[in-house]
């Protein structure tokens, strides 16, 4: 069977909607290249609304993981409310706030590229010559790409395996693991975004003379 085959294959198996078919079709390595089509297309797709969209550039991921991080909060803080109080305890109260940081800290991943708050060993590049600085800038987006690819593929398939297996939240009835897993590979294509976004910034800094290379601070702006 033709990698292009098996690339129709999933095509079709997404849009069947069926999760045992789709999770029987991204067993294949042609998963691997539709992802990187996927982050790509998506990739560029994304950076050009945070582009026309300010607001949603400079907001969105910041949103959901404020919103993330005050859910387990309060979800942690009535859990011990009704605990030592109320002496009850809801199961799933220990359940949920792990998948709500899961989502947190993919977001917030996306979003730290943007800022470039990773280690990018900022004093170290800036004493290299100005070509060398963009060598290291275009191995980071190569990079960052791998990381969202391999993060897009293998959490897609978990994803397909957890829906195919009616896999549900600990603790709750109907509340299904795959809704929120699901966010992972959405936060592999927001991620090639913003690596997207950065090179598009590096090279025009390049042809323009602009300085390449900026000190990161944890909490700062793009």
């Amino acid at each position: 069977m033709s990698v292009m085959s098996e690339v129709g294959a999933i095509v079709s198996a997404l849009l069947s909607m069926e999760s045992f078919t789709i999770r029987n079709a991204l067993r294949s390595d042609a998963a691997w290249v539709l992802g990187i089509v996927v982050l790509l297309i998506g990739g560029y797709l994304v950076a050009a609304l945070y582009r026309h969209v300010p607001l949603f550039e400079r907001y969105f991921e910041r949103t959901v993981m404020v919103t993330m991080y005050l859910a387990m909060a309060f979800i942690i803080f009535r859990g011990v409310i009704n605990r030592f109080i109320f002496q009850d305890m809801s199961s799933w109260s220990t359940t949920v706030p792990p998948l709500l940081f899961m989502i947190m800290a993919w977001f917030g991943a996306a979003y730290n590229i943007r800022v470039r708050t990773h280690l990018s060993f900022s004093e170290f590049r800036t004493s290299m010559p100005r070509p060398a600085q963009m060598a290291c800038l275009a191995l980071d987006f190569v990079l960052w790409m791998g990381f969202a690819l391999i993060l897009l593929v293998t959490t897609s398939r978990l994803t397909a395996l957890s829906a195919s297996n009616f896999q549900i939240v600990l603790g709750t009835d109907n509340t299904m693991q795959w809704w929120f897993l699901l966010t992972v590979p959405l936060a592999g294509i927001l991620m090639s975004a913003r690596a997207i976004e950065n090179f598009q910034d590096d090279i025009r800094n390049y042809r323009s003379g602009q300085p390449l290379i900026r000190q990161a601070v944890i909490g700062g702006d793009n």
